[in-house]
């Protein structure tokens, strides 16, 4: 991971995730210099890419969340080529792939409903190489916590996160930021 990537994110505990113009706004108000992108379509998401840059912060886009992208590396390619954004997010390993042979930062996303998805963590960093993963839902401390001891890449969490303490928490359990969609947690 590029020092400026990495400086970014330990100097910003809380990442902000937008879903929508409203946080596109607040966004660029608050200390964070990472933004996840969860919005947007093909025609919107390079404005909405350039509107984050503009505020000095690294944007990172959820490709499986933008309407008219297929799951496929082409999609990442449409990123790199149309966008300014400096990374990706995504749950699809080979879209991961992908993203580091273009040397966009690559944001490996697992959800963590049973034991099944925990193994397959470890199964997948076998064969990817992430910059970063993202755990959601984050309040699982100590199954966050043996994740952070498992990757060698960082670990993000997200996901129901709303106060302090549950920031503190997480960091605690080993994760080097906290992602999260709600401006009240930005802020603290």
């Amino acid at each position: 991971m590029k020092k400026e990537f990495r400086e970014a994110l330990e100097n910003s505990p809380v990442i902000a995730a937008i879903k929508d113009e409203a946080g596109l706004a607040r966004c660029r108000e608050c200390d964070s210099q990472v933004v996840f992108i969860l919005y947007g379509d093909i025609c919107s998401i390079p404005d909405i890419v350039d509107a984050v840059k503009a505020t000095g912060k690294l944007a990172l886009v959820h490709i499986d969340l933008i309407a008219g992208l297929s799951s496929r590396e082409i999609a990442v390619d449409f990123i790199r080529k149309y966008t300014k954004a400096d990374g990706i997010i995504t749950t699809k390993p080979a879209l991961i792939k992908r993203a580091r042979e273009l040397s966009l930062y690559a944001v490996l996303r697992f959800f963590i409903i049973d034991s099944m998805a925990f193994e397959n963590i470890e199964r997948q960093l076998k064969t990817v190489r992430p910059d970063l993963i993202e755990v959601l839902p984050a309040l699982m401390p100590k199954v966050v916590s043996k994740i952070c001891r498992l990757s060698f890449a960082p670990v993000i969490a997200g996901g129901l996160v709303s106060d302090r303490e549950d920031i503190v928490d997480l960091l605690n359990a080993g994760v080097i930021c906290v992602s999260s969609t709600s401006p009240d947690v930005w802020f603290l």
